[in-house]
């Protein structure tokens, strides 16, 4: 069940100058964070750095558990099934489990995915049986998922994307192709620019490098201090 619809790269929106901030405000505002993105877009090394600065507790996805996901690469119509089902109760256990009521009042959490990826990616892999099964069960597990305070969006190229998947070089995405990684921009694109269940910020993350340019890096802690409510837009790139 592909999705039609083409978002492009967003334009930057004004954030009030917040220079200097400690991220000790972060854990007063926020609760739970979700840093999100396609393939290769960076997510958790941005989650890694967030949640070291302010020493928040991290909640990584564990994809290389995923004993299907090598021959998905492979043979995608034959096994995406199985790949998308075990990151589905993969992923809802880890939620359920290591996000528990006591974290949410007591620690700040840093994640490195948002439950509803299992939907996005189903989108594109399953075919139309497969994806109304899927959505039974998705349908059921959803209400026990917590939303987070906020959600970063890491939007991205699909050229920058398969750079940096080139560059990290996991063996088990040497096969991946261009065709799968525009697919999935389009589709989380859809997604997003229609989420409201929470403040977003839509962070334009193409010609920017959050690992070696600190100075990007704090501006965007800083927004994340200053997030306002609904939907917001923002382009490093424009202002370094």
């Amino acid at each position: 069940m592909a999705v039609t619809h083409d978002e492009s790269v967003c334009s930057p929106q004004p954030f009030p100058s917040n220079a200097n901030r400690d991220g000790q405000d972060l854990v007063s505002k926020y609760q739970y964070i979700i840093i999100e993105g396609v393939i290769g877009a960076g997510k958790t090394t941005l989650a890694e750095k967030i949640a070291e600065r302010i020493n928040a507790k991290l909640i990584l996805e564990q994809h290389e558990q995923n004993p299907f996901l090598v021959d998905f690469y492979k043979d995608p119509s034959r096994y995406a099934f199985q790949t998308e089902l075990f990151f589905l109760l993969s992923r809802y256990r880890q939620q359920t489990e290591e996000i528990t009521q006591g974290d949410l009042f007591q620690n700040l959490l840093i994640s490195d995915y948002h439950f509803a990826k299992n939907r996005i990616f189903a989108s594109i892999t399953l075919d139309e049986r497969e994806h109304v099964l899927y959505d039974t069960l998705i349908n059921v597990l959803e209400r026990d998922i917590a939303v987070p305070d906020l959600v970063v969006y890491l939007q991205s190229s699909p050229q920058r994307l398969m750079r940096n998947i080139r560059l990290r070089d996991r063996d088990y995405e040497r096969s991946m192709n261009q065709d799968y990684i525009e697919a999935l921009v389009e589709a989380y694109n859809h997604f997003f620019f229609r989420y409201d269940a929470s403040p977003l910020i839509v962070v334009n993350s193409t010609e920017i490098d959050f690992v070696r340019n600190g100075h990007q890096f704090e501006d965007l802690v800083d927004r994340i201090l200053d997030a306002p409510e609904g939907t917001t837009f923002y382009n490093p790139a424009a202002e370094f």
